[in-house]
């Protein structure tokens, strides 16, 4: 079994890299954008590169989760259905990614959150204040928990978006209290995620808890601001993470004839 397969300096660097990720990955989601590529600079092949970033993602999201329950934040007995069908939906979305290619989600995915982020930036009493349900029950665990869950687990980037985004939406919950909620799912989705790479053996342990310690610090802040700084801090944050992604995940698709477009 290998551990690190990185140098001590590396290793250090992926540290910081994860407090960094983990602190904005609790504030507005998107934290695989810097870790995953970190992962791979470092030269690990990408099942090594996914499988470590699940590990370091599930103490970022269990620091949050933990800091807001504590915080009295979250209701876990409220979300057992939304828990139940999240994780189900993730073990689902990480089985399936193993026998195809996901490469039309690739192409529309970046549609989505340019959508995330300019309905928040031009709906701004959007998640001010609680409002009254659109879904609740069964469904609202089916579309805001199963689905998103099989989404983490099939590609995963913007996940706590997509989350947050239905708890607003669906669950009429404020913006503060949508991101505190999207954690404990991230959280469950993460953990599913997690369970089936460690059972395919491509995790690296001792590079993986390094990073898994810096995350667990980095989501701790993220989660402190999210509850004293609420919605002035969450909008702006959702809006850049959401068109970071984009222009990234546009780019890993497109950059070649990009490239060759303005080259001529």
């Amino acid at each position: 079994m290998e551990w690190f397969l990185v140098s001590p300096v590396t290793v250090a660097v992926l540290f910081i890299v994860a407090v960094a990720a983990a602190f904005i990955d609790s504030i507005a989601g998107g934290g695989g954008l810097l870790t995953v590529p970190a992962l791979l600079a470092a030269g690990l092949s990408p099942a090594q590169a996914l499988a470590t970033n699940k590990l370091q993602s599930v103490g970022g999201s269990f620091s949050a989760t933990l800091y807001f329950i504590r915080r009295g934040a979250i209701n876990i007995a409220e979300q057992r259905l939304n828990i139940a069908m999240t994780f189900l939906g993730a073990m689902c979305g990480a089985i399936l990614i193993q026998h195809m290619q996901p490469n039309l989600l690739r192409q529309i995915l970046p549609a989505f959150l340019i959508g995330i982020g300019l309905w928040f930036l031009f709906m701004p009493k959007l998640g001010e204040n609680d409002r009254a349900a659109r879904l609740g029950g069964l469904p609202y665990a089916l579309i805001g928990g199963g689905c998103v869950g099989f989404y983490d687990g099939f590609l995963g980037p913007g996940a706590g978006s997509f989350y947050a985004l239905a708890f607003v939406v669906l669950a009429g919950f404020n913006l503060a209290k949508a991101t505190a909620h999207a954690k404990l799912l991230n959280f469950t989705s993460n953990f599913a995620g997690l369970v089936f790479f460690m059972f395919g053996g491509k995790v690296l342990w001792g590079l993986g808890l390094v990073m898994l310690l810096g995350a667990f610090c980095g989501a701790r802040l993220g989660a402190r601001l999210v509850l004293s700084r609420g919605q002035k801090l969450i909008r702006p944050m959702v809006v850049i993470v959401s068109m970071t992604m984009s222009l990234k995940l546009l780019w890993d698709s497109h950059g070649q004839a990009i490239i060759t477009l303005l080259s001529h």
